[in-house]
């Protein structure tokens, strides 16, 4: 997979996404994720990417022509491009799960008080929002979306097996877990986790994670 960002600030990416699992994909050649400089595809002096909305109102709004002009330059055959932005559809797992069959996706971080709507009309496929809240631009966004896409490549996760019971994979938050000591400061590991009943074990975790979906979210069930 390659995944392009078009950004304000390219320099905060590289950080987050060289660490960690994202990190040690992209140095074993599980995917290639580049941030290019949206001023880098204007053309005046200023290097200018915004300006005032028509009509009136606050802020400032992001021009067309620079977004249109990057993405053109990395669009190829069967490239998605992604908009950050509130008014998208909400991300979940079942999202991610979809973007991490594509081979390439090219994701715009929006800024000041969003885009030119030419861009969500004529050059976005698809418009993804990470939650009801407001961010200063879409960056953060992009990070965590390319982290939960990434993660879900072919050979990224050392045991394939181990994202299949996380939190949302199977419609449910994850169940408690448990490690050594089997015993601190007093509290215990539940007995049945230490019977070597792998069948009971199976149907207590399954209880498990239907009790805390309930207690936290029930809007789940």
């Amino acid at each position: 997979m390659r995944i392009d960002i078009i950004t304000l600030f390219p320099e905060i990416f590289f950080g987050p996404l060289d660490s960690s699992i994202v990190g040690r994909a992209r140095r074993e050649g599980h995917v290639e994720i580049s941030a290019l400089n949206l001023r880098d595809f204007t053309h005046d002096r200023h290097k200018t990417v915004d300006d005032k909305p028509y009509g009136g109102g606050p802020g400032m709004l992001m021009k067309p022509e620079p977004l249109f002009e990057a993405v053109q330059h990395l669009k190829k055959e069967g490239s998605m491009v992604i908009l950050t932005g509130p008014r998208g559809e909400r991300f979940n797992q079942k999202m991610a799960r979809e973007l991490a069959q594509e081979s390439h996706l090219i994701m715009i971080c929006g800024h000041y008080e969003g885009v030119d709507e030419r861009v969500r009309s004529a050059l976005a496929d698809r418009e993804i929002s990470i939650g009801d809240f407001i961010l200063t631009s879409g960056n953060l966004p992009a990070m965590v979306m390319t982290d939960a896409i990434v993660r879900l490549l072919p050979g990224v996760l050392g045991d394939e097996e181990s994202g299949n019971d996380e939190s949302f994979e199977t419609g449910l938050l994850e169940y408690p877990q448990y490690t050594r000591p089997p015993e601190f400061m007093g509290m215990k590991v539940p007995e049945i986790l230490i019977s070597g009943d792998h069948g009971k074990i199976e149907k207590w975790r399954r209880e498990q994670a239907l009790k805390t979906t309930r207690e936290k979210r029930p809007d789940l069930i």
